[in-house]
């Protein structure tokens, strides 16, 4: 794609939606999935960027060397934004309101999503079809191979090549931990977590090996709470052992070895840069990944990853 010298781009991501999940009216913003957008910000490095978030995600945010200008999603930011001219937008949400807003950005070129003002339904622009089909149809994004990185690059037209994500933000920190367990996930999407009775039990096997370990739920309020602060905790550890959460974006952006337990998600979606693994449930359900944020089993599937098989990626990976 040839552009023109200051080319002008404007992302829309608050992360209110997932970029490949169907859209809800929560207005709940995953950070998650603001963050595994950052290495679509390679294609445009050069270029004068501006993002427009949610004030929650300013963190994972700031200081980014590729991002021009950094907004929050207000009333007067919009009106001020209707007033410009972009080369470029971006729009990565597929809530109604927002969708209706990018449709009159002043842009010469438009992918992401888009409303259809007659039926009020989502869609998608020219190159975004692929991925409205993996948001809307079950069975295809169930046997979806691509990585989120894969379809956003193709998104706009472009070819990945193993880009990475993108963090402003510069810890402070040193390692001062062999592992850290991330043990916590969303809100959002409980039936994500591994069962708290197996990071007991990994935790003191692990101990007992003489390996130095923190623990995201035995933290202090502010690494909880603080975005920073729990940016400064995960740089603290050598390998983060998580499922599948925020965390886990935030540590392969920190270039962590990461160990990732998933089970209701799809973990194809995630690219790892060789810093670590996935590991899933064995046997693995017919169900999985279901997307259902209430399992319908009698447990859980993370229940069936072993500790012992988690036990045993953390000693090869280490």
């Amino acid at each position: 794609m040839v552009r023109k010298e200051n080319h002008r781009v404007l992302i829309i991501k608050t992360g209110y939606t997932e970029f490949l999940d169907n859209g809800d009216d929560s207005m709940k913003v995953s950070l998650g999935d603001v963050l595994r957008i950052t290495p679509l910000l390679n294609v445009y490095k050069n270029d004068d960027v501006t993002w427009l978030t949610d004030k929650y995600a300013f963190p994972l945010l700031e200081g980014n060397p590729y991002i021009s200008r950094l907004l929050h999603l207000d009333f007067k930011n919009s009106m001020q934004l209707l007033n410009e001219d972009f080369d470029t937008l971006i729009n990565l949400e597929k809530t109604s309101e927002i969708c209706q807003f990018a449709e009159k950005i002043n842009a010469w070129r438009k992918y992401g999503f888009r409303i259809d003002r007659k039926t009020n339904e989502i869609h998608a622009y020219d190159r975004a079809f692929e991925v409205l089909a993996v948001v809307s149809e079950p069975g295809h994004k169930k046997e979806n191979r691509k990585t989120t990185q894969e379809l956003l690059f193709e998104m706009v037209g472009e070819v990945w090549k193993g880009e990475d994500y993108v963090l402003g933000y510069e810890p402070k920190t040193q390692e001062k931990y062999n592992i850290g367990l991330n043990t916590l996930v969303g809100s959002k999407w409980p039936e994500k977590a591994w069962p708290n009775e197996n990071w007991n039990k990994l935790e003191e096997r692990l101990k007992n090996d003489g390996f130095s370990i923190s623990r995201q739920d035995k933290q202090d309020k502010e690494i909880l709470e603080d975005l920073n602060s729990y940016m400064e905790w995960l740089n603290s550890c050598r390998l983060i052992v998580t499922c599948d959460s925020l965390g886990t974006h935030l540590a392969l952006a920190l270039k962590k070895k990461v160990i990732g337990l998933f089970g209701p998600t799809p973990s194809k979606e995630y690219y790892f840069y060789d810093r670590g693994s996935i590991i899933l449930p064995s046997p693995i359900p017919e169900c999985l990944p279901c997307f259902k944020k209430k399992c319908e089993r009698e447990k859980t599937c993370l229940s069936d990853i072993s500790i012992e098989r988690v036990y045993n990626e953390v000693i090869k990976t280490l």
